[in-house]
């Protein structure tokens, strides 16, 4: 049995449509491609002796900024973390005690919470705090330096906090945010989270 001519143009219009979707799907995943690889390779980087953070992007040191770490009975944890929760005016929890978003609040004006139970980078109550072994293990910032590092940030950034000044820490910690020169990434995670101090 021959197909009639009909059947035969069904057939080169269902191969063209097909050849059609399949190159639009391949276009869409293309374009999903070059979406991904345009998001900027960021991270934020403690040194915990220099009591400093620095938000480094495309393997550039954009900008840094003070901190108060851990007391040495509540030392920050060093290791490498992602950023879990962005929160603006939080409350601050602590056992059966809430404090609420406001000037009291230990916590200060921002939460980013890290993939470490209990640990975050946030603003204070206590600006005098800064550049100290201060905290119960969090990373403290100014409020204004937390509102502008929130906003540069996202879910999913990694954290890296380090308890030694390596050469890589060195050399992200000498070099001036305003030249922002190369250094180089590793790139690692961690576990949960939630409120901490």
């Amino acid at each position: 049995m021959r197909p009639t001519p009909v059947t035969l143009r069904r057939v080169q219009s269902l191969i063209v449509m097909s050849v059609v979707a399949a190159a639009e799907a391949l276009s869409q995943d293309k374009q999903n491609e070059v979406r991904i690889q345009a998001r900027p390779q960021r991270r934020i980087v403690v040194s915990i002796p220099d009591r400093k953070l620095a938000l480094v992007e495309d393997g550039r040191v954009v900008k840094i900024y003070r901190t108060a770490v851990g007391a040495a009975a509540t030392p920050s944890p060093a290791g490498t973390y992602t950023i879990l929760q962005r929160v603006k005016n939080p409350a601050w929890y602590s056992g059966d005690t809430v404090v609420a978003a406001g000037k009291n609040n230990p916590v200060g004006t921002r939460w980013l919470g890290l993939s470490r139970k209990s640990y975050g980078i946030h603003g204070t109550n206590n600006p005098r705090s800064i550049g100290r072994r201060a905290s119960h293990g969090c990373i403290r910032m100014r409020n204004s330096d937390v509102e502008e590092l929130f906003e540069l940030v996202s879910v999913g950034d990694v954290v890296e906090l380090h308890g030694q000044r390596d050469a890589e820490i060195a050399q992200i910690f000498a070099t001036p945010a305003a030249s922002a020169q190369p250094v180089s990434s590793q790139v690692l995670t961690a576990a949960s989270s939630d409120g901490g101090q």
